[in-house]
């Protein structure tokens, strides 16, 4: 059986992105090869969604709409952006880019 692994993204400067995402999901550099980032705590379960018309991109959830919120101007201080995006009237995500332009969710 497999499992997920991981995700790749594409990145201009490992040293910025893995400094972005670290602080983003509470990981830590990997000891021998700081390209990779491995959870501090126990394994969480990952989802796979496919989907055919979404593009390539992580959804990072939160626990409400609140923390959706917090989490957002969290991520917008460690150097992510807001994206303009044509929302549904229910959205309960927000999309943002991280410093390389890789598009992401929050939801909540």
């Amino acid at each position: 059986m497999l499992r997920l692994g991981a995700v790749v993204l594409r990145v201009s400067d490992v040293d910025r992105a893995g400094a972005f995402w670290s602080e983003a999901l509470g990981l830590e550099r990997h000891p021998d090869n700081t390209d990779f980032l491995l959870p501090r705590g126990p394994v969480p379960a990952t989802r796979l969604h496919l989907d055919r018309r979404d593009r390539t991109h992580l959804d990072l959830w939160a626990d409400d709409a609140a923390d959706r919120e917090v989490q957002v101007a969290r991520l917008v201080a460690l150097g992510a952006r807001r994206v303009a995006w044509n929302y549904p009237e229910d959205a309960d995500f927000v999309v943002l880019a991280d410093p390389d332009d890789n598009l992401f969710c929050v939801v909540g």
